[in-house]
């Protein structure tokens, strides 16, 4: 028996069942434990490698130095080289690239595009508590992987003055895969947007292992893997994923149908296919439920390196626009999603009692939209088109909404120094800049600070008040019953 608490008494069901910060699950043959895992961590996408090699061969990157975090946040006016262009060009001329080209424009047996087609719509009807999902459960809950952080600390993107911008650029690929069909079929934006992505990570492994080669001291590769593994890759198409249908949607009261899981499981195995992750653990629904819960048994144990990270992410989000919201409710956020267990690991403070109440009162603000949008299935479509273009905005289109200001080409950007240590760039990131700081209370800007709170606060008072109100009506019409049922009764003595 997992710790002797109520929960454990209340949810025991035999040795089979486990629970893991916060989660229970029960263990099948599906699952995987860690020696299974592990040979997985020493893999990776070696084709992406080789044709990385070829598109310097043809296209040399520029020699210029590594961009620090104070110049990141500032789209960089010099044209970059497009590595998906440069694959496309060269495919026919080179037999690496064309390889690659090759295998990502041939359709794999198992693709329906119609079911890859619904699953776009789920992410969509879904969208408000999926993204808060994927930042505070998926983002902040993930870097308690005590593995990934050695690499993600090494790449300097996830400093406070930059953490924002690298979570905009996610959701940018986010969105365009989930766009439209046309989008994430080969030639389409999401999925030119996916191998750029693939070929990012390349950059990003080779850079760190040239590093280790040189000072063995910088990377361990025996203890934490080959950077960006296979099983790196496979946990994020996950966080992207599976822990979102079980864990993050749940966590805020929406539960998917079997078919919406299927459908946006789908969506996400072809976007992984893409991007030269193994496929097969997002086959079927309990497979990719085998793989999320295996994969928080047993890569998740914060370390000193993650709590730095988590941290910087919520410091990085604190007073941004669009929302402005506070620390204390980013906190909130994190403990709300992740559970009470991993958020003392990752040293994220206890956030006051007045902001979990914010965050039951979003809850039901989510509730309440979308499963009134898939009751009413042509309002939901509809709705789906106008929401496409907010998010773009406020993710690529707008910058005086905190947008990136234009697209991103996904550009190798924070590349891994030896003189920056995990560490040490957290120590130089703890605070932002007054610019980063977020509008004064007396702006105009600044007089939509809070508006989800707000918002939560208001549906909550809401909600109170309607539950009132049906249980005083309650409490009435069981008076009036139990009087007429009482007068009955004395006629007939």
């Amino acid at each position: 028996l997992p710790r002797t608490t109520m929960a454990g008494i209340l949810w025991y069901r035999g040795e089979e069942w486990r629970s893991v910060w916060d989660y229970w699950f029960k263990w099948t043959d599906e699952h995987l434990t860690s020696d299974e895992l592990r040979p997985m961590i020493y893999s990776y996408d070696e084709l992406a490698a080789k044709a990385l090699d070829r598109l310097d061969e043809i296209s040399p990157p520029r020699t210029s130095p590594p961009p620090s975090e104070k110049t990141d946040a500032t789209p960089d006016s010099k044209p970059h080289r497009d590595l998906y262009a440069l694959l496309r060009e060269n495919a026919e001329s080179d037999e690496i690239l064309g390889r690659l080209w090759t295998e990502v424009n041939t359709i794999p047996d198992w693709v329906d595009w119609a079911q890859i087609e619904r699953g776009q719509q789920v992410f969509l009807r879904y969208a408000g508590p999926a993204i808060f999902a994927l930042t505070f459960q998926s983002l902040v809950g993930g870097m308690g992987g005590r593995r990934v952080v050695e690499t993600l600390s090494r790449t300097g993107g996830f400093g406070v003055k930059v953490t924002r911008r690298r979570l905009l650029e996610t959701f940018q690929h986010i969105l365009q895969v989930t766009r439209d069909l046309a989008s994430v079929q080969p030639g389409g934006d999401g999925f030119a947007s996916s191998l750029r992505v693939r070929l990012l990570h390349a950059a990003v492994r080779r850079r760190i292992l040239a590093l280790a080669d040189e000072r063995p001291s910088y990377y361990d590769v025996q203890a934490w893997g080959v950077p960006v593994n296979d099983l790196d890759s496979i946990g994020t198409i996950s966080t992207f994923s599976a822990t979102l249908l079980w864990i993050g949607l749940p966590r805020q009261g929406i539960y998917l149908t079997h078919a919406e899981k299927a459908d946006y499981l789908a969506l996400w195995r072809w976007v992984a296919f893409i991007m030269g992750t193994p496929t097969e653990a997002f086959a079927s629904v309990s497979k990719a439920r085998a793989m999320m819960e295996s994969l928080l048994t047993s890569e998740i144990e914060p370390s000193d390196t993650s709590r730095v990270l988590a941290n910087n992410v919520l410091t990085g989000l604190c007073n941004q626009p669009p929302s402005h919201v506070s620390r204390e409710f980013l906190a909130a956020e994190t403990y709300w999603l992740n559970g009470p267990k991993l958020a003392r690991a990752l040293a994220v403070e206890r956030p006051p009692f007045y902001y979990s109440l914010l965050i039951v009162g979003q809850c039901i603000f989510f509730m309440a939209m979308c499963y009134s949008r898939r009751m009413f299935p042509k309002w939901d479509k509809s709705r789906n088109e106008n929401l496409q273009k907010a998010l773009f905005n406020l993710t690529v289109h707008k910058p005086e909404l905190g947008a990136l200001g234009r697209e991103t080409n996904f550009d190798f950007k924070y590349i891994p120094t030896l003189d920056v240590m995990s560490t040490e760039a957290a120590a130089r990131s703890h605070h932002l800049d007054p610019s980063a700081q977020g509008p004064a209370l007396g702006t105009s800007a600044g007089r939509r600070v809070r508006v989800t709170e707000r918002r939560s606060l208001v549906v909550l008072l809401l909600a109170v008040a309607v539950a009132g109100l049906l249980g005083w009506l309650g409490i009435r019409g069981a008076s009036v019953l139990f009087r007429r049922v009482a007068g009955m009764v004395s006629l007939d003595v």
